[in-house]
């Protein structure tokens, strides 16, 4: 720091000089006593000076409104908005979120060192702060067909980068517990820094492994009780409410006065039209109010518990020292949102971004364009054999969650082949590998799609994304494979036949540059598609169907190697007891 600017924030604290900027009139929360404070809010060169009653060169009326810290999202993947991070900024700001804590794995499995490279670039100078946790899982398992393969030594440079905090969720638990090499290595490079668990179905040995292996934080809990464990266990707990899983109305009653301040707020994965709908953290702070979370313990959750748990010391709070992100809100109970400032500055009002709507897309946004690279295919390749009286293994969808059952059941044949069943609800799945043009093909049976006379398709597919389709039609199959290789990766809807919409993503086949609001108008002919082709619209079908191929959630995953079972964590054939 400067000595004139820490001589100038000292002067503005004692009331020498007058603050750049004092917001009067405002309810302040204090997250640290969890109350709230009526005072003058001074703030010099973009942080907060003091708290009491001030002059300055520029006054704003709060308006009797709350005052709460910028809110901070806990482990985000921004690609899954679909959007670049210059373009997610546009959209999460206005919602008062002023940090994230960013995982760019899904980059990072297509394009490796260089995509992590990009995240970093294209979010550098930005209003919102943008914090990144180095993938620790490229690929996820070791037998995954990812675009790239991280190894530590391909991450260590990354760690000098003023904005890493450490390594993200750590997915391949038989790596941790069987001690293997690279997993030490990268665990042992992190261990100065923070870093982040995934413990989707993890028993108590297996959260005992991760704690004892530095593993701090979880955002996979889907129950009270598997909060309580890592809570217990000097673990943080992530409280997530995203796009495809939705667990904040499971856990918050594991949440209390004890405990709270272990528990953050995460998004994870959230698709860019829910952000504008429905918000970022703001929409978990609404939703566990609505829970019977006091009001004041949820802005503490979305605010200093996350800064405290990366060691963000001047953030998360309003107190002399901290950064001077914070956001009007008028109505508490609702948390409706009026203005956001940012460092000091107003960078939303009403729900809109200030000044950020004309800011152009950043420049390497095409470099990373040509990647789904996949032989000619005809339907002899998506044929399952299934004799009739066999029963099968079939992946069976749990509505909202990122979890799947493992279901073995008769299914419809004929000519010794599976026949997808409306009727049943039983579909066609595949993964086919895209990166390197190997002609992988993994096949699968799903169950609980809905679908009829249609397939869906997308080069999203966590975590390896490689391409994943689903259709009750080989015909309808291709032709969804067919548009992606065209339009260099995205989604598309097909019906009999033919396309019925398509989203082009040619950033890594995961993004695109345009911008949020022209995302979410495409996104909306894609859901209008998908009502043609299935009777559920309870649930997001797109993300649901990105996380089928990811195999290190249980319990019956399809990788472009074939079905995978995560009990035993191994592929099985489809056909039950081969």
């Amino acid at each position: 720091m400067e000595i004139s600017t820490l001589k100038k924030r000292i002067q503005v604290a004692s009331g020498a000089v007058p603050a750049d900027l004092v917001i009067k009139n405002g309810k302040i929360i204090d997250v640290f006593n969890q109350e709230i404070m009526t005072a003058d809010l001074a703030i010099a060169d973009g942080v907060i000076a003091g708290i009491g009653e001030y002059e300055g060169n520029e006054v704003i009326d709060a308006e009797s409104c709350f005052i709460s810290p910028g809110l901070i999202d806990a482990h985000v993947h921004i690609e899954s908005s679909m959007v670049a991070p210059s373009e997610f900024a546009k959209i999460v700001l206005p919602h008062g979120v002023t940090t994230v804590i960013a995982d760019p794995h899904e980059i990072a499995n297509v394009l490796g060192e260089e995509g992590i490279a990009f995240m970093l670039d294209d979010s550098e100078g930005l209003d919102l702060d943008v914090y990144l946790m180095l993938p620790s899982c490229v690929p996820a398992a070791p037998f995954e067909h990812a675009g790239a393969v991280l190894l530590n030594e391909q991450l260590l440079p990354f760690y000098r980068h003023p904005r890493v905090l450490g390594l993200a969720e750590i997915m391949d638990y038989p790596g941790v517990k069987n001690t293997d090499s690279q997993m030490m290595d990268k665990l042992a490079s992190a261990a100065p820094f923070k870093i982040d668990g995934h413990g989707a179905g993890l028993d108590q040995t297996g959260v005992n492994v991760f704690a004892a292996a530095g593993i701090q934080t979880d955002h996979e809990c889907i129950t009270q009780e598997q909060a309580k464990e890592r809570l217990a266990r000097g673990m943080y707990v992530m409280i997530r409410e995203g796009s495809a899983a939705k667990n904040l109305k499971a856990l918050i009653p594991a949440v209390h006065e004890k405990n709270s301040h272990r528990c953050l707020f995460c998004t994870d994965d959230k698709h860019i039209n829910d952000l504008i709908a429905e918000g970022s953290i703001d929409h978990n702070i609404r939703l566990a109010i609505l829970e019977g979370l006091n009001p004041l313990t949820a802005v503490q959750m979305a605010t200093l518990n996350a800064a405290q748990c990366f060691g963000l010391v001047h953030k998360g709070a309003l107190a002399p020292g901290y950064d001077a992100d914070f956001i009007l809100v008028e109505d508490l109970q609702q948390f409706t949102i009026k203005d956001v400032f940012k460092a000091g500055k107003r960078i939303g009002k009403n729900g809109s971004p200030a000044g950020l709507e004309n800011q152009k897309a950043r420049g390497r946004q095409q470099a990373f364009s040509s990647t789904v690279n996949i032989p000619a295919m005809s339907a002899a390749d998506l044929s399952i054999p299934v004799f009739d009286g066999q029963k099968a293994c079939v992946i069976e969808i749990i509505p909202n969650q990122i979890e799947t059952r493992k279901k073995v059941m008769e299914v419809p044949t004929a000519g010794g082949q599976f026949m997808p069943s409306s009727a049943h609800d039983l579909a066609k799945m595949a993964v086919i590998e895209r990166h390197h043009g190997t002609g992988n093909i993994g096949l699968a049976i799903v169950k609980g799609l809905g679908l009829k006379n249609g397939a869906l398709a997308a080069t999203i597919a966590h975590d390896s994304h490689n391409l994943i389709v689903a259709g009750d039609h080989d015909e309808d199959m291709l032709a969804a494979i067919e548009t992606l290789k065209t339009i260099g990766g995205g989604l598309a809807v097909t019906h009999e036949g033919k396309l019925l919409a398509a989203l082009p993503l040619p950033i890594a086949g995961l993004m695109t540059g345009k911008s949020g609001f022209a995302v979410a108008e495409d996104l909306s002919k894609i859901y209008d598609a998908l009502q043609k082709i299935s009777v559920h619209q309870d649930f997001n079908l797109f993300l649901t169907l990105s996380f089928l191929s990811l195999p290190v959630i249980p319990e019956l995953k399809l990788t472009d190697s074939g079905l995978f079972d995560a009990a035993s964590f191994s592929h099985i054939p489809v056909v039950f007891g081969n």
